[in-house]
């Protein structure tokens, strides 16, 4: 049994699958039970600046933070995307690849954006404060240093990019179910379901954590897929 949701945006990429209770346990236990990537020097500067200022603990309010920068990738390949679409216009079967890529692209900035909202909403029923410095400033920083080195490293070399997407969704997927494993009161909140026509209803916030966290194993999984297919010219 899956639990169905309605996607927006587009129906050729629907995003990542939902999974029941049962399929959630084992993915959370999967991730517990695989090592993290070995991280690049790169997503160390960005993962390093997040624990000092949200705390090295998993949170909702750093969880907010992580939803903020997730997008960033997923625009900087659409900007590109555009980009090769205009070039190779006259070349349909190449054009069609590139658009497809464009499609997958906005679809995944959509899941991360209701992976955003779930935690603004979550922040706000628990009553916490948020600090102009921390949860607006800081994060545009690191979004816009995130966003030009994607960029960067996509014009240069595409896979270097990917890599280090997979490597910042790797970290995002290890620490929503280490969050879960480690707070086992949450299997008692029921999900307060804000967004449940678009994304999902679950039996806990336990659960649509977990669903978040396989969330971004798909992503991680995608970019690394991404990585060996080959470069369009």
């Amino acid at each position: 049994m899956t639990i169905t949701a309605e996607h927006p945006t587009t129906t050729t990429h629907p995003g990542p699958p939902k999974l029941d209770r049962d399929a959630l346990r084992r993915a959370q236990q999967e991730t517990l039970d695989t090592p993290r990537m070995e991280y690049s020097l790169l997503a160390r500067m960005m993962f390093k600046p997040v624990d000092l200022m949200y705390g090295k603990e998993g949170s909702f309010t750093k969880f907010a933070m992580l939803e903020v920068i997730a997008r960033v990738p997923y625009q900087a390949w659409e900007r590109m995307g555009y980009w090769a679409v205009h070039r190779f216009r006259t070349r349909s079967d190449l054009a069609r690849r590139v658009h497809e890529r464009i499609v997958e692209a906005r679809a995944d900035q959509d899941n991360e954006q209701y992976h955003l909202l779930i935690m603004e909403d979550l922040i706000d029923r628990q009553g916490l404060k948020r600090n102009f410095l921390l949860h607006r400033v800081a994060p545009w920083f690191i979004s816009f240093f995130y966003y030009h080195v994607s960029w960067v490293l996509f014009m240069v070399h595409p896979k270097s990019s990917y890599r280090l997407n997979a490597e910042f969704e790797d970290h995002a997927e290890h620490e929503y179910m280490s969050f879960v494993a480690e707070n086992p009161d949450l299997e008692f909140i029921p999900d307060p379901g804000t967004y449940a026509d678009e994304y999902g209803r679950y039996r806990s916030v336990a659960d649509l954590l977990r669903q978040i966290g396989h969330d971004e194993r798909t992503h991680k999984l995608d970019s690394l897929q991404s990585m060996q297919e080959p470069r369009v010219r």
